[in-house]
C-alpha cells in the first residue's frame, strides 16, 4: 500500500510539471510544443543549470573548444540544435571596436573547430554558447591574448544615434529612456525599409550585450517580432556600466550588423 501510494505521489509530480523553454524559462506549457518566442523545443522541468567547463585552445589559424560534463568529468558529444546551429561563437576585442559571430563545426568527438584569425594584437572574449544534451543553455566566456602590441581597453560613451548597415537602418529605443541596472529594460529596434526582413539562423534577431569592462556579456533573442517594422528585446543590465549592444537581422539574404553603446545606472 506504501508503494503504491509513493507511486502515485511521483506521478503527480510528474504531472504538475510544466514543459519550459530552455532559451526562455519564463515560457511554460502545461503541452509539449515548441517557444513561441524563440522556436526551441519546450522540455519537461527546469533542465539542469550546471555550468559546462569548456577547454579553448587557440593557434595562429584555429579555435578548438573541448567541452566537458561537469558531473561524469567526460567529454559531451551531443548537443541540441540552437537556432539552426549546434555552436554560436562570439568574437569580442577589447576596445570593443571588433566584433564576430560564427559557428565552429562538430567533429565526430564533439570538439569544435572552427579557422579564426584575430585581426590585431590585444586582448579578445571568446564566447562559446551551446546547449548540451541533458543540460542547460550555456555562455561561457574565455580570454585569449594576441601578444605583439598594447592593449587598448574600452572607453565608450554613449551613443543611441540611428545606423545604416549594408542594406538596412536601424534605430534603437529604450523603455525607461535611462536604463537601470537589475530592471528589465525594453529595447526596440525600428527597421527601415521593414520589406524583406528574415530570419537569420532561425531568429528575427540576435542581440549581443558586452559592459565595457567584458565582464558581463549576453546573447538573446527578440521578446517580440513579426517580421515587421520593430523588434523588442528585454534586457536585464547587471550592473552600473557603459554597455556595447550588436544587433544583427537579416534583409533581402543579407546580414546588418550595428552597435550601440547604452549607459546604465544603478537605482538611486
Amino acid at each position: 500500500m506504501r508503494f503504491a501510494c509513493v507511486v502515485l505521489l511521483a506521478s503527480l509530480i510528474l504531472f504538475a510539471q510544466d514543459y519550459v523553454c530552455p532559451m526562455d524559462p519564463d515560457v511554460r506549457s502545461s503541452t509539449p510544443g515548441v517557444c513561441p518566442r524563440c522556436g526551441m523545443k519546450l522540455v519537461l522541468g527546469i533542465p539542469d543549470n550546471a555550468r559546462y567547463p569548456v577547454a579553448l585552445t587557440a593557434t595562429d589559424a584555429e579555435l578548438r573548444f573541448a567541452i566537458t560534463d561537469p558531473h561524469s568529468g567526460k567529454p559531451v558529444e551531443h548537443f541540441q540544435l540552437v537556432h539552426e546551429k549546434l555552436f554560436h561563437l562570439f568574437v569580442v576585442s577589447q576596445d570593443l571596436s571588433w566584433f564576430e559571430h560564427a559557428h565552429p563545426g562538430a567533429e565526430p568527438d564533439g570538439i569544435f573547430r572552427i579557422e579564426h584569425r584575430f585581426p590585431k594584437p590585444g586582448m579578445y572574449r571568446v564566447l562559446a554558447d551551446f546547449f548540451p544534451d541533458g543540460g542547460a543553455p550555456q555562455l561561457i566566456a574565455k580570454t585569449v591574448i594576441v601578444p605583439g602590441g598594447a592593449f587598448t581597453p574600452a572607453n565608450l560613451q554613449a551613443d543611441r544615434s540611428a545606423k545604416q548597415a549594408a542594406n538596412l537602418s536601424v534605430e534603437l529605443v529604450t523603455d525607461p529612456p535611462q536604463p537601470i541596472a537589475g530592471l528589465t529594460t525594453r529595447i526596440y529596434f525600428r527597421l527601415s525599409p521593414a520589406n524583406g526582413i528574415e530570419r537569420y539562423i532561425g531568429a528575427w534577431g540576435h542581440l549581443l550585450v558586452v559592459s565595457d569592462d567584458l565582464v558581463d556579456a549576453m546573447h538573446t533573442h527578440p521578446f517580440l517580432a513579426n517580421g515587421g517594422a520593430e523588434e523588442q528585446f528585454n534586457v536585464i543590465f547587471p550592473r552600473e556600466r557603459i554597455y556595447r549592444l550588436w544587433a544583427q537581422f537579416q534583409r533581402n539574404g543579407v546580414v546588418n550588423t550595428v552597435a550601440f553603446n547604452v549607459p546604465v545606472r544603478e537605482l538611486r
